[in-house]
């Protein structure tokens, strides 16, 4: 192969790995927004956590309550 055919393939390469990139990123944005707006995560919660971030604080969620809820569920 000569040069010029490896750096087309190169180009194709990167546009369809950067292509990859943008599906995964862009899905698991929507599926973020989805799950705020159904309620199932309340995200916001996460974002206070920047500023309230000590020993003393409450921990966001409880995952024995979760379980349990879950299990009552099904």
């Amino acid at each position: 192969m000569d040069q010029e055919t490896l750096l087309t393939i190169q180009g194709y390469a990167k546009f369809f790995l950067i292509f990859i990139v943008f599906v995964v990123f862009y899905s698991y944005a929507y599926s973020i927004y989805r799950r705020d707006k159904k309620g199932e995560r309340d995200f916001e919660k996460y974002s206070n956590l920047v500023h309230d971030d000590t020993i003393e604080s409450e921990p966001l969620e409880n995952i024995k309550e979760e379980t349990e809820n879950k299990e009552k569920e099904k």
